[in-house]
């Protein structure tokens, strides 16, 4: 057979009619190629020989490689060559990882502060397996050997000027790169590298740290349309209403346009929406909200261009069904829809606590029984979820004057078998040094203060003391 030169997957023969050898494997009963190279048959048996020997990465071998990813604290290279060993790297060995700790003897905040993609760099293998590691700090002539500008894309030239050590002689850039002693200069013997403009153990000026603290936002550019596509206009996001500078926020409709739709079912999206709210008005937004599945979340927003259109959306819609759930449909923008309520004022009046209250008791029932010895304003039992009876509440008296004399004649009576427990309750945000009935100075409830004095009545136990150890 003619040799040929073939492809990792290419079929050169069947299993039965060959034997396979050497750059070759068998897969439903064909003989494949697993490299690049030439075919050769002898004698019944079918060898790929690669056109390129195959290389493999050990520890200390330098390596070209191209910077493909950055995270906030590691990244990712691919290797382009393992110097002085020419040939095919493997797959498992195509790309290696680094730390921001492995860039240069300095301190970084993320690796983009060092390194671009697209930057061409030399490293050193620390490690093979489980994957390759790489260190960009252990030697002079490793780090950076080619980086171009992201606004304009020029080749950037080594210039240190104060925290910056690269510079694009078109446009002006500058920034920062671990820089090779090989910098710009391609394969050239250097006397001074550029490595020396690395500063290394210096401390970052005001410039550099005014940058980081605007966070990777801030750092972040783009490569010109020249140099990084085909040209065509690039698009940016932006909120509704926002300018381009983003010094603008989100322009807020006018007030009472903005509607809320609460209780959706899960099937019902923006387009359903839309259709629904459409015939009262125009809209200028419609939207149901969905989580990181895409899914419902039972809720939306719309937006007409006239509060008019909007209220004629509430009064026809509000209460709506729709496959057999009930809509609520409201002002977006109505604080007491949305529980922002003032504060609600107390009743007129001295206000009493009674405490330890049977679960049966009732409003009445304490009305009749405060009411024998002053007027009653209004009576109030606390609730938990559910409606649910917590066993105290509070009643209003119309005569300031008359709270000792009720409490005096209440506290310790009993309702239904329990004694209750009956005060002058404390009123809201008093300060320590505000005394209650009892010459509390501590702010503390009636209960608190009946657990102290039963405390301070009972038997003190003496602690033992216990010997000391050596």
């Amino acid at each position: 057979m003619t040799a040929s030169l073939v492809t990792p997957g290419s079929i050169i023969g069947q299993e039965g009619q060959h034997e396979h050898g050497e750059g070759t494997s068998v897969h439903g009963g064909n003989i494949i190629s697993t490299v690049v190279g030439y075919v050769h048959v002898n004698e019944g048996t079918i060898n790929v020989t690669a056109s390129k020997p195959i290389v493999s990465p050990v520890v200390g071998d330098t390596v070209l490689c191209e910077i493909v990813k950055l995270n906030e604290k590691n990244g990712e290279a691919m290797v382009l060559c393992i110097e002085g060993k020419p040939g095919s790297i493997q797959p498992q060995h195509l790309y290696g990882q680094f730390f921001v700790t492995g860039l240069v003897d300095r301190f970084m905040h993320q690796t983009s502060d060092a390194l671009r993609r697209r930057d061409v760099c030399r490293a050193v293998i620390k490690e093979v397996e489980p994957v390759v590691r790489l260190d960009f700090r252990e030697r002079d002539d490793c780090g950076v050997l080619h980086a171009i500008c992201p606004p304009c894309g020029d080749t950037l030239e080594a210039h240190l000027d104060g925290d910056w050590n690269v510079l694009c002689p078109t446009c002006g850039y500058q920034s920062y790169r671990a820089l090779a002693d090989n910098f710009g200069a391609g394969w050239a013997e250097l006397d001074q590298g550029s490595s020396s403009l690395n500063n290394a153990g210096k401390r970052w000026g005001a410039a550099a740290e005014a940058m980081f603290a605007k966070g990777p936002a801030g750092r972040a550019t783009f490569i010109a349309a020249d140099v990084r596509e085909d040209g065509r206009e690039r698009t940016y996001f932006r909120f509704e209403g926002q300018a381009g500078d983003g010094r603008r926020g989100q322009q807020r409709a006018a007030p009472g346009t903005r509607l809320f739709v609460g209780g959706l079912p899960r099937e019902i999206g923006t387009d359903e929406l839309r259709d629904l709210f459409t015939k009262h008005g125009d809209m200028t937004d419609c939207i149901v909200l969905t989580d990181d599945a895409g899914v419902n979340r039972g809720f939306g927003f719309v937006t007409y261009a006239d509060k008019a259109m909007a209220e004629a959306a509430i009064s026809a819609l509000d209460g709506h069904r729709i496959n057999g759930r009930r809509i609520g449909v409201r002002d977006a923008d109505d604080d007491e829809k949305k529980g922002n309520k003032k504060e609600r004022k107390e009743p007129q009046g001295l206000k009493l606590y009674i405490g330890n209250l049977p679960f049966t008791s009732t409003s009445e029932q304490l009305n009749e029984m405060v009411g024998a010895h002053a007027t009653v304003n209004e009576v109030i039992l606390a609730t938990g979820p559910g409606g649910k009876p917590k066993g105290f509440g509070f009643v209003f008296i119309q005569e300031k004057d008359k709270g000792e004399a009720v409490v005096s004649a209440l506290n310790n009576s009993e309702i239904d078998g329990r004694r209750i427990k009956v005060d002058i309750a404390k009123p809201k945000g008093s300060k320590g040094g505000d005394r209650g009935r009892d010459g509390n100075k501590g702010g503390k409830s009636s209960r608190e203060m009946q657990a102290l004095r039963e405390e301070e009545g009972g038997k003190k136990r003496n602690r033992r003391s216990r010997p000391k150890k050596d």
